[in-house]
């Protein structure tokens, strides 16, 4: 590299949704939202397709709608939200992972305490005949 523009980055090296914020114009920007926007919808079209044809193995459908579940995610943290890896997004990061883990454990716990109440209930038919 140069010393002209060793501290300058390319042009075309930024991430896929991180915006430039040198006033380049706003066609690059549009461009990156309208390339989220095919990839999601694609991924959308893909999902039915595959849930409604028989091109895979009937017991592998949920791990494929997931996976394209996880990949579309992925897609709009990236071009929507504008999630990188850069330093700058650090805090969006972590954010985003406690975020997630509060919803984790208030679903898990939700789930965790039903299923105990439901194991320790007594039979309806128990309740039923000690009442009368």
């Amino acid at each position: 590299m140069s010393e002209t523009n060793a501290g300058a980055p390319h042009a075309y090296d930024i991430a896929p949704g991180d915006e430039r914020l040198d006033g380049s114009g706003v066609a690059q920007g549009i461009r990156g939202y309208v390339i989220g926007l095919a990839l999601a919808a694609g991924l959308t079209v893909a999902s039915f397709c595959l849930a409604g044809s028989g091109l895979i193995y009937g017991p592998a459908i949920p791990a494929a709608l997931l996976a394209l579940a996880v990949a579309q995610m992925g897609v709009h943290l990236v071009f929507f939200l504008h999630l990188t890896t850069g330093p700058d997004n650090t805090n969006n990061a972590l954010a985003l992972a406690f975020g997630v883990l509060i919803v984790v454990l208030v679903i898990g716990g939700s789930l965790w305490i039903m299923a105990h109440l439901n194991h320790n209930m007594l039979p309806m038919s128990h309740v039923m005949r000690t009442q009368g």
